[in-house]
């Protein structure tokens, strides 16, 4: 039979469906695959103390050497921050846990109308994971007034810096003849400190649906900070007993902002974020929402909506922010 151009004209559209298809096919399942990963290496222990690197497809953490992070202060709240389009420096959601937490898990689930953002340069953010403050514990017994001091830990990736590390504060420490322990810098009358950082490649601020930071106290071990990419995760550890955290963290903030110093983070008008932050606290019970509980002072220019909390096999707080076009 003598094919007609119509007949091959149909052949070559089948054709082209079948391979779009299949293309389709490979890459729901390399998105499905790379999720998979995400969630594995995200329960892999790491093997000790220091700083770790997986890379996809793998479930193995490689130890690499570890990192000076920047001397830069990435700044407690004032309680300022509470304009019109201003997210942060006090103003934004905390999640409540009924028990100590033990971890908590930080992500943007959706993105939309993401285009840009600039904080003195394209693509300078920071993400944070910020405790509460916390008082009475044993790093502020040697403060100037130790009643008044307060502990502080964050978790912190620097985008400009392409390093993740802890950033740990003593806040209204010094004063009269105290000064700052050995190796902590001087803020104020306070003092900070970094852990060891971890090289991680600089994320543009599109990849945020892809970036998960996750950071974890246990009494009597590490801290550890985990960032992982589409494709890699990262990990560096710190002493437990630096500032405490698993003897009083019960509060954690989570967002873009700022990359340090009280500065902001400036999205593309139109630009909408969904913010999820999961908490372990070895219970199922529902977070609470805590508004004007944030503890950092960096900021973005993207206006808080609704903070809703869920319990139950993933408890956790999430929220939009967005600009309007």
């Amino acid at each position: 039979m003598k094919l007609t151009t119509s007949m091959r004209a149909f052949g070559v559209l089948i054709a082209a469906g079948l391979l779009a298809a299949t293309t389709a096919e490979a890459s729901v399942s390399k998105a499905e695959r790379q999720a998979a990963w995400r969630a594995a290496i995200a329960g892999t222990p790491l093997p000790g103390a220091g700083c770790f690197h997986a890379s996809y497809p793998l479930t193995t953490w490689r130890k690499v050497a570890c990192e000076t992070a920047p001397a830069r202060p990435y700044v407690p709240a004032s309680g300022t921050g509470h304009g019109a389009q201003t997210t942060g420096d006090g103003h934004d959601y905390a999640g409540v846990t009924t028990a100590l937490t033990s971890m908590a898990v930080g992500t943007f689930p959706k993105a939309k109308h993401l285009v840009s953002e600039t904080d003195g340069g394209a693509n300078v953010y920071s993400l944070q994971i910020n405790s509460n403050f916390m008082s009475g514990n044993a790093a502020c017994q040697t403060a100037n007034d130790p009643s008044k001091c307060l502990d502080w830990e964050q978790f912190v990736y620097s985008s400009s810096s392409q390093q993740a590390f802890m950033q740990y504060w003593l806040i209204h420490y010094t004063g009269g003849t105290v000064h700052c322990p050995s190796g902590w810098f001087s803020f104020s009358d306070d003092c900070y400190r970094n852990s060891a950082s971890v090289h991680v490649p600089k994320q543009v601020i599109t990849e945020l649906p892809n970036i998960t930071l996750s950071g974890s106290a246990v009494h009597g071990g590490v801290d550890t900070l985990q960032m992982t990419t589409s494709t890699d995760s990262y990990s560096t550890t710190g002493p437990w007993n630096v500032v405490y955290l698993a003897d009083s963290w019960h509060e954690s903030e989570w967002n873009v902002i700022g990359d340090g110093g009280g500065s902001q983070a400036k999205f593309n008008a139109g630009t909408k974020l969904t913010v999820r932050l999961d908490l372990t606290d070895g219970t199922t019970k529902k977070p609470v929402c805590a508004a004007d509980h944030g503890t950092t002072g960096e900021t973005n220019n993207l206006n808080l909506g609704k903070c809703k909390a869920k319990g139950g096999a993933s408890p956790h707080i999430q929220f939009v922010e967005k600009l309007p076009k």
